[in-house]
Formats: structure tokens, sequence, C-alpha cells
């Protein structure tokens, strides 16, 4: 009798235990063959990084400014009066300042 159509009803087919044992050694020779070609397959390349010169050069300028000294009394001084208001930026100055700090930086054009 058969339930749910399974084999539909027809008797079940013998093992062929040779033919097995020659699945399994087909498989056990491919997974040796990929476990050697994994073995002498070359070394993944290696990433690199390349900074630009800008790059380097802002590197340069980020190290000389942390070596620079630093007056603690004048950066005191100027919290101070930042803090309390009394601090007035003259804008012309600034932008005096910040133009010939870009012409030094990247060169007058």
């Amino acid at each position: 009798m058969a339930i749910n159509n399974i084999n539909n009803g027809l008797p079940k087919t013998p093992v062929d235990n040779g033919k097995v044992a020659q699945q399994n050694q087909t498989q056990q020779s491919q997974q040796q063959a990929s476990a050697q070609s994994a073995q002498t397959a070359p070394a993944p390349r290696q990433d690199s990084v390349s900074l630009t010169q800008s790059a380097q050069q802002l590197n340069q300028v980020q190290k000389k400014g942390s070596e620079a000294p630093v007056n603690q009394e004048k950066v005191d001084r100027l919290k101070k009066a930042i803090q309390s208001g009394d601090y007035k930026v003259n804008p012309e100055a600034l932008a005096n300042k910040i133009a010939k700090l870009e012409s030094e930086i990247f060169g007058a054009k």
C-alpha cells in the first residue's frame, strides 16, 4: 500500500554499494584537488594608499602646527574676552590675513 503516492507503490530499488563508493571517492578527490589549489594559489594582493601632494602638504602643516609653541597666557586672555563679549572681530583685517595665508599656501595667482 502506498501512502501519499510515495514511490507510487513500487518496490524500493536496491542500493548499488559500488556506485556509492565510487561517488564518495570522486567527492574526496575533488576536495583534495581544491585544497591543493588553495595552497598553491598566489598570496592575496595587499591594499595600498597613496596621498595626493595637497594631502601631504596638509599633513606637514598639521605637524608643524602641533609642534608650534603656545602662548597660554594670550589664549586665556582671548577666551575671557570672547566669553564676556568684549572681543570684537575686524572683518577687513581677518579677510586680509586669510588671503595672505592662502597665497602663502597655494601660491599667488
